[in-house]
């Protein structure tokens, strides 16, 4: 039957046709025809590249397939096609005839089994031979969940694989993974089974008509943006992606993911790399295109929790409780809200800021990519005169407007008094200036504002592109994993961190809104009680709960409270030690305890003497200092980059020497223990800043430690039970001739080394940190609630 279909519509006269025979034939096969992306969008998108390419010579069949039994999956599948709609532009009758050919052209298949593969192989085989046609190539789209991807990988592998001669191309539905580990988990089982250039990992985002049109604006417009398209001329970069819908009914999925992975690892990073990468030479090379949005991957500075802020709407717990069945008291800390700051080091971009947000239950559905440019004019003009469309003292900024919102369409606006855009004319419009509109707070009047031709929905776009092998908007195994590399750490480091409640909607307020400090964000305004409801009392003072810890002073308070007290005792250090002998030398710890302490440093201490202060290191990783595990680079970040330390001042660990890594012969460790000698008096730092793991290790001194923790040198080469292994530390004994040591102690995880460390002696080879007891100088503990109580 389908044969005779097929070779009907091959000749039909109703269409236009090609001269000459058919180009071959292209089979495609739904996975998961019945669900709900099928439904919603997938064989509408199906059908569209049906009527675009009609004409083209090629022959189609459309195969639905799902584990649904032939009678009933059939039936679901053809209450779907029914629906199928054409453009309103599309003539009435035309409409109807491809419509008509499309559902004969379409066919329903269960695949569950391997017997079910091997079946529908034949099938193609014995259609494309009875019409002498040749199979030039097949589509597999998995519109299915990931779990099921293996086990369909194999089946198409061994049994359904095109003929020789014809290519393959697999289409594949985010989530790619959960993590990194996940998401290199599930790549190396797809690469048992096909290649690389067979794999379209779809972000559907690719296909939004904004988005797929940043690169080609930026080629278009190479002439203006090629002087202001940097560091120099660019405040900051957004990319946003609000929602007013809650995650009600997806409490499943969204428990498992949440905003981050939902959103921001892929549509926002896919958006925001189209922004920062280097522009190829050659737009329309997918491989030059996606070796430069991987370089901008990789030239992104690693994050910790003090880049994010979260926030979780507060109906998210009870639909939980209802969706998941989970107990009354449940809790969960899955953010549905997320900002995130994100800087690159590389030359063109170093030192802007880029934020990505995204949430749900806000109070507006919209979704763009703006950059904003520096204003450096002063005007003297009078208010009516500052308002007008091309004044220099009006923003400036380019806004790649997905849709939805005020404009309810794809847009791409450009200041006027920025310049007039060369835009593409077939395919986009320049839309009226209307002043009774406005995007982010200015009127549509200052924009030169152009919306597309023809609207297309993203999913259209994105098989089209399948259709025609463009790789460049979709996602590749490298790409993929570095992507996940990126973000996975800041999803370790607030995988327990509670998210701000807020109540939804407008009443929202300025409860979400944040502000960059000092490397970081940090919400405005101060979380509201009511949505706290604390169980237990929160102490305004710095009255310990015992006075002592370890025979040295203790000091306890809440984390924020502390580490302000912290930050001041530090300062009256600093002061006094340039008082008595005009210089500060200060040793610090890296690792994430201290981040708080840097930026209020940084954001609160403008009395700190910095001018007559040397910064050294307690420890440091075996790992270039521009590496984002490097304690250097974190103390650079959240500290130095934000006060004035002069520069031979500071002094970075030498583990870099040679152009290798922590070598002994380098004696590295040797030159930083020289340096001390030469600079520090006796040997005797001002102040040693030390942590605490939950191993008992400080510094980079680890329990049984075979250097380090006794004899002469002052600095030594360690080995530690974690990635990276190689280290480079002050010795025990160079710390205890410190006159102050200060040990700070953060979080619920230190809780346990804690209530051990008050209960054992000097024991450093178990505990390196109970080794600290500074010759002549004082040890001050400072100890959150959380680790001191629980």
């Amino acid at each position: 039957m389908l044969g005779r279909v097929l070779c009907t519509v091959l000749f039909v006269g109703a269409l236009p046709s090609p001269a000459g025979a058919s180009q071959g034939h292209i089979s495609v096969v739904l996975l998961g025809a019945t669900g709900d992306l099928a439904k919603k969008y997938l064989w509408q998108g199906l059908f569209q590249l049906y009527m675009d390419q009609v004409s083209s010579g090629h022959s189609f069949t459309f195969h639905g397939a799902a584990l649904a039994a032939q009678e009933p999956g059939q039936r679901m599948m053809f209450d779907v096609l029914k629906k199928l709609s054409c453009p309103p532009d599309e003539p009435p009758n035309r409409c109807a005839v491809l419509k008509d050919q499309f559902l004969k052209l379409s066919q329903y298949h269960q695949l569950k089994t391997a017997e079910n593969y091997t079946a529908l192989n034949r099938e193609i085989e014995t259609l494309l031979g009875q019409e002498g046609l040749q199979e030039v190539g097949r589509i597999f789209y998995f519109s299915v969940p990931p779990f099921a991807y293996t086990e369909i990988a194999q089946h198409i592998n061994s049994s359904c694989r095109p003929p020789a001669g014809a290519w393959l191309r697999v289409v594949l539905e985010k989530p790619f993974g959960h993590d990194l580990e996940s998401a290199q988990q599930l790549a190396a089982q797809l690469a048992g089974f096909f290649r690389e250039e067979e794999m379209y990992r779809v972000d559907h985002y690719l296909g939004k008509q904004a988005v797929a049109h940043i690169l080609p604006f930026r080629d278009q417009n190479r002439k203006f943006l090629d002087p202001i398209w940097n560091r120099h001329h660019v405040e900051r970069v957004e990319v946003v992606l609000k929602e007013t819908v809650d995650a009600k009914g997806r409490t499943s999925f969204y428990e498992q993911y949440g905003v981050i992975r939902d959103v921001l690892q892929n549509h926002l990073t896919e958006a925001l790399m189209f922004l920062i990468m280097e522009l190829p030479a050659n737009v329309s090379s997918a491989q030059e295109v996606l070796q430069h949005k991987l370089q901008a991957l990789q030239s992104l500075w690693g994050l910790d929790r003090s880049n994010a802020v979260l926030g979780q709407y507060q109906a998210y717990d009870s639909q939980v409780q209802e969706e998941l069945q989970e107990a009354r008291g449940y809790v969960s800390t899955t953010p549905t809200f997320a900002g995130v700051l994100i800087h690159s080091n590389s030359p063109r971009w170093e030192g802007i800021p880029f934020l990505l947000t995204s949430g749900k239950a806000l109070d507006e559905r919209v979704g763009y990519a703006r950059v904003l440019f520096r204003n450096r004019a002063y005007c003297t003009q009078s208010g009516s005169l500052k308002d007008a469309g091309h004044s220099q003292c009006k923003p400036k900024q380019i806004i790649f407007y997905f849709g939805h919102g005020a404009l309810g369409t794809p847009a791409v606006l450009v200041s006027r008094n920025l310049f007039q855009p060369a835009m593409p004319k077939d395919s986009w419009k320049e839309a009226e200036a209307r002043s009774d509109l406005h995007v982010l707070g200015q009127p549509l009047s200052d924009f030169y504002m152009y919306s597309p031709v023809k609207e297309r929905d993203a999913y259209s776009v994105l098989i089209s592109n399948i259709y025609h092998g463009r790789k460049d908007f979709f996602i590749t195994t490298e790409n993929l994993l570095a992507s996940w590399a990126f973000w996975t750490p800041l999803l370790d480091s607030t995988s327990r961190q509670p998210p701000r409640l807020y109540p939804g909607g407008v009443e929202n307020q300025q409860l979400l809104d944040f502000e960059m400090v000092s490397g970081g964000l940090a919400f405005t305004l101060a979380e509201p009680a009511e949505l706290l409801s604390p169980s237990r009392h929160m102490p305004s003072d710095f009255r310990a709960i015992q006075s002592k810890f370890r025979q040295s002073p203790l000091v306890s308070a809440w984390a924020e409270d502390l580490i302000s007290q912290l930050a001041s005792d530090m300062e009256q250090a600093a002061v006094s030690s340039v008082a008595r002998s005009g210089h500060f030398h200060l040793a610090l710890s890296g690792g994430s305890s201290p981040v708080g302490l840097f930026q209020r440093l940084a954001r609160h201490h403008y009395s700190f003497p910095w001018q007559h202060t040397h910064v050294w290191l307690v420890d440091e990783r075996c790992v270039p200092l521009s590496d984002s595990e490097s304690n250097f680079q974190g103390l650079h970040r959240h500290l130095l980059q934000h006060v004035r330390v002069p520069y031979l001042n500071i002094h970075p660990m030498p583990v870099h020497l040679n152009q290798r890594l922590c070598v002994e012969e380098d004696a590295g460790a040797q030159l930083y223990a020289k340096d001390i000698v030469a600079l520090v008096a006796n040997g005797s730092f001002d102040l040693v800043l030390l942590g605490v793991g939950t191993d008992g290790h400080t510094a980079s001194l680890f329990p049984r430690s075979v250097t380090g923790l006794e004899g002469d040198p002052g600095v030594v080469l360690t080995e530690s039970p974690v990635k990276p292994h190689q280290r480079m530390s002050l010795s025990l004994p160079l710390i205890n001739r410190a006159r102050q040591v200060f040990v700070l102690v953060l979080g619920k995880g230190k809780h346990n080394i804690t209530t051990l460390l008050s209960r054992v002696g000097h024991e450093p080879s178990k505990w390196p940190i109970s080794g600290v007891s500074p010759s002549s100088g004082q040890l001050v503990w400072y100890v959150d609630y959380d680790a001191l109580l629980g």
